[in-house]
């Protein structure tokens, strides 16, 4: 296989691996304090996990309507009201599950993977 292919291949799966994990990291984010998606972006960002409000936007309305985030509106001296998103109870229920089951992957990916070589 050639290098390129070999390049493609592994941005995709990289791409594919990213998006598994991007409800369990806004949960995260979220669950640290109030945000606007603009700082969620920025967090993400600041992680290597490189998001898009096309994509952001998509999942905070989805993750809210599954009622693990909620949100208020707040006056913004920018413009008009701003939504701000919150983390639910079972929205925090849902991140401990996560990060547990996080934990237990990680773990069993570091195991398989100790004797591979680079």
């Amino acid at each position: 296989m050639k290098t390129k292919e070999v390049n493609e291949i592994s941005e995709q799966m990289a791409r594919q691996m990213r998006r598994g994990v991007l409800e369990l990291c806004i949960l995260s984010i979220v669950s640290e304090k109030e945000a606007y998606p603009s700082d969620i972006i920025l967090e993400l960002k600041a992680s290597k996990l490189i998001v898009v409000e096309g994509t952001l936007y998509p999942l905070l309305s989805r993750l809210k309507d599954q009622g693990l985030l909620q949100y208020t509106w707040r006056e913004s001296s920018m413009g008009p009201p701003r939504k701000y998103y919150a983390i639910t109870d079972t929205g925090k229920e849902l991140l401990n599950s996560l990060l547990g089951i996080w934990g237990q992957l990680v773990e069993a990916v570091n195991h398989s993977t100790k004797n591979s070589s680079s």
